[in-house]
């Protein structure tokens, strides 16, 4: 292994295991929220709640972040123009912080507008008020995680990772604490604590990286200076980005649309499954893209071709090899893995039926969500940011064709299949015109990884349903049956896959090994 592909490995192993801590607590979290609350109106409202405040983040952070931030300021660093690239980064960070601000009080002044907008069927119930007053308390979160993610785009444009990762940690520590000590199931404006923890994590996660900032030799401008080449390219290529988040909006007023005219309850279950589809992408994929990404900005900008290309397929590899068995493994134990995280005190088995049915459909579509954490940063680290939007529109054009066309038949598992589907589309997509950009891309390699990984997956999936079915009728599916079979099911299984992994000789799991075999000989 190359000592590049070494640092990537290191560096994506401790993204994983901050990730892993944070996603845990994040599934503390909605653990505490479904027992004090259920799955119903409530925690339909403080969900639908976080819709406003998401969009202002990512349509005026997340695109400049990831399509444009890091790759302009990490190029400063390669060529040594570092008093340079502070200087756009004060004028970035400046005017997203008052643009930001200037929505954020419109935004407070029209909630209502808003959300009647994008949950018409929440009047009915009778749970839009509660809606408007989270929405309103969630508005403050987005100021803070705009400033955090900028600092931690400039940390990790010098390959420091770890106070992001933190702040991810304590962001969900605070969530959980204040909405434990402010949570009363029987008032349902109560949840407005979680709401309240968000808001004091945001501003937990900026603090703790400014000792890490201060470090890397900051340098604050109070300006904003339009002329500048690089303020000008971060806002060309972001451009694209915001449109297509803005596009994308489409997708969100579509899904709560039809979410709040299904039964009270539905939305929620959809989120629920939504965070169990998400946690193999923000574990291992996101970590792998997010360690891989300086690196494949480096080498396309001093021209590395080769070295790009290696880095993208050796990313994309590792994330099939983890994700497919997940996506099986999350299939065959839905019910078991629900009713450990969420049936207890007001969450009940029929809304661990409910919550099942949209898992199965997101599970599908994992591994292309994952592989999609990878293929758009490459064609960032190109700083080429239309390619991605554009395929993306198409991906988001798929979604809303097929919600409509599935809600009717599958309900709301039909809003999840849509999502898989469009995953899959856009991954493709994306595949095909980067191997056009780049030439061969080791395509051979992936698609016998992921032919491989599947074959070692059915395999484990195999194992998983008889011994589940086994012991399931000895210990009986209440919380500590399910956690049997839900553990032992899970170890059995990864031993299941990785004795086939060795027996089909997957090189991806010989180079996790040599990690793991590695760090236990460093001890």
């Amino acid at each position: 292994m190359s000592s590049t592909n070494r640092t990537l490995v290191k560096a994506a192993g401790f993204l994983m295991a901050a990730q892993l801590i944070s996603r845990l607590l994040g599934f503390l979290r909605e653990t505490l929220i479904a027992g004090f609350y259920g799955q119903g109106s409530t925690t339909d409202a403080y969900n639908a709640a976080f819709i406003l405040p998401d969009l202002l983040y990512w349509l005026l952070v997340g695109g400049v972040l990831s399509a444009a931030f890091i790759p302009v300021f990490s190029e400063y660093i390669a060529k040594e123009k570092v008093e340079e690239g502070w200087k756009v980064v004060s004028s970035v960070v400046n005017l997203i912080f008052l643009t930001l601000g200037l929505l954020i009080f419109i935004g407070l002044l029209f909630t209502p507008q808003f959300l009647r907008l994008m949950v018409p069927g929440f009047e009915k119930i009778g749970n839009i008020h509660l809606t408007i007053n989270l929405t309103r308390i969630l508005l403050i979160q987005p100021l803070f995680m705009a400033i955090s993610g900028l600092i931690m785009g400039v940390l990790n444009s010098y390959k420091i990772f770890w106070p992001s990762a933190l702040g991810t940690v304590l962001y969900n520590g605070c969530i959980i604490f204040f909405g434990t000590i402010l949570a009363n199931p029987a008032k349902p404006e109560s949840i407005s604590g979680f709401a309240v923890g968000v808001v004091v994590g945001a501003v937990a996660s900026f603090a703790v990286q400014i000792p890490s900032l201060r470090k890397v030799g900051v340098r604050y401008y109070p300006i904003i200076d339009w002329r500048d080449p690089g303020v000008r390219r971060i806002g060309a290529l972001a451009l694209p980005i915001i449109i297509s988040y803005s596009l994308n909006q489409i997708q969100v007023v579509v899904n709560n649309n039809f979410g709040s005219t299904l039964p009270p309850g539905s939305i929620t279950a959809v989120w629920y499954s939504y965070r169990l589809f998400q946690l193999p992408v923000g574990i291992f994929a996101l970590a792998i893209a997010v360690a891989t990404f300086p690196t494949m900005t480096e080498q396309a900008a001093l021209k590395q071709w080769d070295k790009l290309r290696q880095t993208i397929s050796s990313a994309i590899r590792m994330v099939v090899f983890i994700t497919v068995p997940i996506s099986v493994g999350m299939i065959v134990l839905r019910y078991p893995l629900i009713r450990v995280l969420f049936q207890h005190g007001q969450f009940t088995a029929q809304d661990t039926f409910t919550t099942a049915i949209p898992l199965f459909y997101f599970a599908i579509g994992i591994s292309s969500q994952s592989v999609i954490q990878i293929l758009p940063r490459a064609f960032y680290a190109l700083q080429d940011t239309w390619t991605p939007v554009i395929l993306g529109i198409i991906a988001m054009v798929v979604n809303v064709i097929a919600m409509v066309l599935l809600i009717g038949p599958l309900a709301h598992g039909g809003l999840a299949f849509a999502t898989s589907i469009a995953a899959v589309v856009n991954m493709v997509l994306l595949f095909y015109m980067l191997r056009r950009r780049l030439g061969q891309m080791d395509g051979w390699a992936m698609f016998w990884t992921s032919v491989k990984s599947l074959i070692a997956s059915l395999f484990m999936a195999g194992v998983i349903w008889v011994w589940s079915e086994w012991l399931t009728p000895l210990i009986g599916i209440r919380t500590l049956g399910s956690l049997v079979v839900l553990i032992s099911g899970t170890a059995i299984g990864a031993l299941a896959f990785a004795g086939m992994a060795k027996i089909l000789r997957m090189g991806e799991f010989e180079q996790a090994m040599g990690l793991v075999y590695r760090k236990i000989g460093t001890r």
